[in-house]
């Protein structure tokens, strides 16, 4: 097996939205994951290592670096790459472009997590932010949800995006913005929240009966996008209990302020895919915690190693 080193645009074309989210879909279905990360140096500048080991299927580790003043020099916030192993003899496999798996394991974990659980008839997606997930999620979502007939994007500067919409002109369904959040969630099937809040930008009020509900930002343990009433009163549910519950504030604040506890968190993947876990009725709020974890990352890093042999 030769190693093949796969940088972002000599793969991108190559990959396919449905065939990462199905990637991803496979991967739970099989023996659960062991992960861990390692986190050293400062809080603005700081590396990450997130290791996972799948049964059966390999290894894989994502090494990053993460220096949040990086861009005023002109360069991304996050650089670094996966390594994938293959399970029989721990051969390396591939070294992947982090950004590469990072843009298709964020985006394809939040639509499979509406997959399951958001309403199959949703026609109305709501994104909160317009950065370089923005763009992803508009792809994703509309190879994975093909009931979805228009996208509304909202960003604190009005500017980005139009930006975002004006880009998207010929997209295959319509992207359009929206000047006002609030409003915007008040008519939305799926709300998905890919910010840099700190503080909750959601409301639990604005939600409609029957809302699916994608928090991806505050990745954190500091970070927040959604309110005490959106987390407490309705169906909680996440990508891992593992690398979500007592690591990111979206859950670890309330459950340290008494809002709610870990035992309110009705399922993750694993217990979705195998044990049926889910939406209950058209009237329910579901609410999703994409956290991201190794074991994503490896399931997609194994999706492109395969795609590019």
């Amino acid at each position: 097996m030769s190693l093949r080193v796969i940088q972002y645009e000599a793969a991108v074309e190559r990959l396919s939205w449905r065939d990462a989210i199905d990637a991803l879909r496979a991967g739970h279905r099989a023996e659960k994951a062991d992960v861990d990360d390692i986190f050293l140096g400062p809080a603005k500048g700081t590396l990450l290592n997130r290791a996972a080991y799948l049964p059966g299927q390999g290894y894989g580790v994502k090494a990053v670096t993460v220096f949040d003043e990086n861009p005023s020099h002109g360069l991304d916030t996050v650089q670094g790459a996966m390594l994938v192993f293959e399970p029989e003899h721990g051969t390396l496999r591939a070294i992947i472009e982090s950004r590469l798996v990072t843009e298709y394991k964020t985006a394809g974990d939040s639509v499979l997590g509406a997959q399951l659980l958001a309403r199959p008839d949703s026609r109305h997606l709501v994104i909160a932010g317009a950065g370089t997930l923005a763009r992803g999620l508009i792809r994703a979502y509309t190879a994975g949800l093909p009931s979805l007939e228009r996208i509304s994007v909202w960003a604190r500067r009005p500017e980005q995006a139009q930006q975002l919409a004006d880009e998207m002109r010929d997209h295959s369904i319509e992207v359009v913005t929206a000047a006002d959040l609030e409003s915007a969630v008040a008519s939305a099937d799926i709300v998905t929240t890919a910010t840099m809040a700190r503080n909750p930008i959601l409301k639990g009020a604005w939600v409609r009966p029957g809302t699916h509900v994608d928090l991806i930002g505050a990745y954190k343990a500091d970070m927040r996008e959604a309110d005490d009433a959106l987390i407490a009163d309705h169906s909680l549910f996440v990508d891992s209990r593992d690398t979500t519950i007592g690591h990111i504030g979206e859950l670890k604040i309330p459950i340290a302020n008494g809002v709610i506890t870990a035992n309110d968190v009705k399922g993750d993947l694993y217990d979705m895919i195998h044990g049926g876990i889910g939406r209950e009725s058209d009237q329910e709020v579901t609410v999703y915690k994409n956290g991201g974890g190794a074991h994503l990352d490896t399931m997609i890093g194994m999706y492109i190693a395969s795609v590019m042999d």
